[in-house]
């Protein structure tokens, strides 16, 4: 008797501050009056869907994969919910997740937004955080039906936790449930990254939650939580990086983006700052263990995390975790958050250079980032029902070899099968062309076409676009680039002595240094070929080195450098990388 009544004490309790938790501003993080709740809160709740695993094998879809839906929960930063808003319904459908569609309705139309793909779902919620509780999009066969998998959030907000079944009851797509044992599995939105090939990424807080003692009723190892990822998710591989010190939820959507399978952005701190060294670890571990699912390395793509201008320019943990990989595909335009002109111009322009022909839109986030959140947090998806997927890594930039042809590669599925897609591709200022790609024997579903090579000549560069097109015999079609023509692949073959060769056909480069004019923050491009020993210095016109930038290891891959253009003289200046073979300067111009 004494435990029952003990019970309904602790029920009362949940609903009393469930209410109280409606009404504010629920940050990601757990509320003081939520920790209160943790030891009593049944996490395990009864399940609406199915309680075991998909019968067919399953694939996760990958977040730049065509979707029909984006979701949004309409509660607190109204403002950048209607942004967000605004420049998805030119993509696909918008479900607003609301308790009053009519006021909704109203801070719409007063905004100027169109109406025409906004969909009203009426149903309960708790907190704005809609990547957190919402469903995962899986796929059998690749990409045969549309699933939903959710999974047991890891908040004591059980008004939240129903989002995935009212999905399942709105648009019909069957839902699968880890919350019953032996399938329980804790987990939470933005801590986990899908590359659509069944590699997945997450901080080690799945493991610390699902682990005897994590609050959260379980007792999982590694093992069994890569077993419940690969049968609900299709993972098969799971990377898992250190939580790093000063953030507070440690979801990995805060510093790490993937924008294609081995294309991964790392934010990037000053040296030696805020949780900077966590993230350079996390990244030297994940390239020193791991190739993409091609095989190949992860590209790496550096971002600046800016300081934080309400807390006087301060790093966490003495500012908010100001972060621009926080960002959500919505088919062909991509949604980023921004804070300050200073650093915002600096990361529109990587992330344009990085998604070519998306509409990349950045939507000011200052007042959501104090409570550990952006725009990935407050977005999720329902992705598309009628899917023709297209898994190409794109060639890369390569020394004179003289083949007579280069191959271009690609996986193509639909459910009612393929017919024959095309390469389409220019050569410089040859004139644009096209070539049928034909099944690669022993391959299922992948394709294949040559396209001629063509010698260029010292001094100067042959540059390639392409795109490829399929149509599904159904009469779907599809282009990947999901925004081809307007965004295509490139790749050069250039001359040694174009590329500044080093011994042994290592290479380092200098690129095209942004925004240049300068006044603010600025980014310097760099990439090696393998580990190098260089510095990158600063001089002024006569030649007088005004500050040194970077003297150090430069890592494998792509690496971008960052300066405050603010602090020079307006002049022009001169950028010069240097290491022990070559020498490569570039001019810079301060206005």
């Amino acid at each position: 008797m004494k435990k029952i009544i003990t019970k309904i004490i602790s029920v009362i309790l949940l609903n009393l501050l469930v209410i109280i938790a409606f009404g504010q501003n629920l940050p990601i993080s757990l509320t003081p009056q939520e920790k209160l709740l943790m030891h009593d809160y049944y996490f395990n709740n009864n399940s609406k869907g199915y309680n075991y695993p998909p019968f067919s094998k399953v694939r996760s879809a990958a977040e730049w994969e065509e979707i029909d839906a984006l979701i949004v929960t309409w509660t607190t930063y109204t403002p950048v919910l209607r942004e967000i808003v605004r420049n998805a319904v030119n993509e696909c459908k918008v479900y607003v997740v609301c308790s009053d569609s009519a006021s909704v309705i109203s801070y719409l139309t007063a905004g100027n937004v169109s109406l025409t793909n906004v969909r009203y779902i009426i149903a309960p919620y708790n907190s704005v955080w809609v990547r957190d509780y919402s469903a995962n999009n899986v796929y059998t066969n690749d990409v045969d039906s549309l699933l939903l998998v959710d999974w047991t959030y890891n908040r004591p907000r059980p008004k939240d936790d129903t989002l995935a079944r009212t999905l399942n009851r709105y648009t019909g797509i069957p839902l699968y449930e880890m919350t019953q044992s032996p399938n329980t599995l804790v987990a939470t939105g933005g801590n986990f990254m899908s590359d659509g090939m069944g590699t997945a990424f997450s901080s080690k807080l799945i493991l610390n939650e699902n682990a005897s003692g994590g609050g959260y009723n379980q007792n999982l190892s590694e093992a069994q939580i890569d077993t419940l990822a690969k049968k609900y998710l299709g993972i098969h591989r799971y990377i898992m990086f250190e939580t790093l010190p000063y953030d507070g939820i440690h979801h990995i959507d805060m510093h790490t983006k993937l924008l294609n399978e081995n294309t991964i952005i790392f934010g990037q701190y000053p040296a030696g700052t805020a949780d900077g060294p966590q993230i350079e670890a996390n990244l030297q571990y994940m390239l020193s263990n791991y190739n993409s699912e091609f095989g190949t390395p992860y590209k790496v793509i550096r971002i600046p995390m800016p300081p934080d201008p309400a807390s006087s320019n301060q790093y966490p943990p003495n500012g908010s975790y100001l972060t621009y990989t926080n960002g959500v595909f919505v088919n062909k335009t991509f949604l980023y958050p921004t804070y300050y002109a200073q650093y915002d111009t600096v990361v529109q322009k990587i992330y344009e250079k990085a998604l070519p022909g998306y509409n990349v839109v950045g939507i000011n986030c200052n007042s959501t980032i104090s409570a550990s959140g952006a725009i990935h947090c407050i977005t999720h998806c329902i992705a598309s029902n009628d899917p023709l997927l297209i898994v190409h890594e794109a060639v890369k930039d390569t020394l004179q070899s003289n083949p007579s042809f280069i191959t271009i590669k690609a996986f193509i599925k639909h459910k009612s099968g393929i017919q024959q897609p095309k390469l389409f591709y220019k050569v410089s200022t040859w004139k644009s062309d096209s070539v049928v790609m034909l099944p690669v024997p022993g391959e299922p579903d992948y394709y294949q076409a040559n396209i001629p090579f063509m010698l260029p000549v010292k001094n100067f560069f042959v540059k390639y676009d392409y795109y490829i097109s399929a149509k599904a015999n159904s009469g779907k079609t599809q282009r990947r680039p999901i925004t081809a023509p307007t965004g295509t692949y490139s790749f050069v073959v250039n001359t040694p002595g174009n590329i500044n060769e080093l011994t042994n056909n290592n290479f380092v480069k200098l690129g095209d240094i942004f925004p240049n004019p300068a006044s603010a923050i600025t980014c310097i491009p760099v990439e090696t070929s393998k580990e190098t020993e260089a510095s990158i210095e600063l001089f002024d016109i006569i030649g007088q080195k005004i500050i040194t930038i970077f003297d150090g290891i430069i890592p494998k891959g792509n690496k971008n450098y960052f300066i405050d253009a603010a602090k020079l003289s307006k002049g022009i200046y001169v950028v010069k990388l240097q290491t022990k073979e070559n020498s490569i300067s570039q001019k810079l111009i301060v206005k």
